[in-house]
């Protein structure tokens, strides 16, 4: 079990921060945070994307096993140290507009509990933001740590799946996801799955409440 948030104690290399950008890029194209109730896990120690959307959400919830000081202190932030399973379930049902989980997926054990506590989070018509590496973006990923130098070998070294597309559909299925309100498809040059995924109004749903 890791006990340090992404970040915690070194600064990121040129390739991380690359790619942390091209995520960034992809979230804003996807997600409105205007007076949006956000939840980021794993969102690593310094929380470099959250810190973008905090002055325009209504509230942001940060969750990663280490937590910089000062995000503690903002007003309109809810900073959680612990393992993602063990705070999910916390989280009461229908209560986040965005979850975001950004290359976090592959660090976990049991990756479907954890899609399936999203979908019982999110508010109707709430969106989950997922980026994952892909298979393709195992080789370059793997490249870069051990061979190269150039990304943090410990990250890799704690890696358990990668995602295409095809593996992370499924799953946001039987998380309660509909196939009409996933898209699901590789960016980054195919070496990561992006994943967009709505959970549905009552009345899309033949008005019945959604179960999560």
């Amino acid at each position: 079990m890791r006990s340090t948030a992404y970040g915690q104690g070194s600064a990121p290399s040129v390739v991380d921060r690359f790619g942390v950008w091209l995520s960034t890029m992809a979230v804003r194209r996807r997600a409105n945070f205007d007076g949006k109730r956000v939840v980021d896990f794993g969102c690593g120690y310094q929380a470099t994307l959250a810190r973008e959307i905090i002055p325009r959400a209504r509230h942001v919830h940060l969750v990663d096993l280490q937590l910089a000081e000062d995000l503690k202190q903002l007003p309109t932030v809810a900073a959680t140290e612990g393992p993602i399973e063990t705070v999910l379930p916390t989280i009461p049902r229908r209560s986040i507009d965005v979850v975001m989980c950004l290359s976090v997926l592959e660090h976990l054990e049991y990756p479907q509990r954890v899609l399936d506590g999203f979908h019982r989070i999110l508010v109707p018509g709430g969106l989950a933001l997922i980026n994952v590496p892909s298979w393709r973006g195992k080789w370059w990923l793997e490249l870069s740590a051990f061979r190269l130098g150039l990304s943090p070998a410990c990250e890799m070294d704690d890696h358990k799946r990668y995602y295409d597309p095809r593996d992370l559909w499924p799953m946001l299925v039987r998380a309660g996801f509909r196939p009409k309100a996933i898209t699901c498809a590789r960016h980054k040059f195919g070496l990561n799955t992006f994943a967009v995924c709505r959970a549905e109004e009552p009345d899309e749903i033949g008005g019945s409440p959604i179960t999560g």
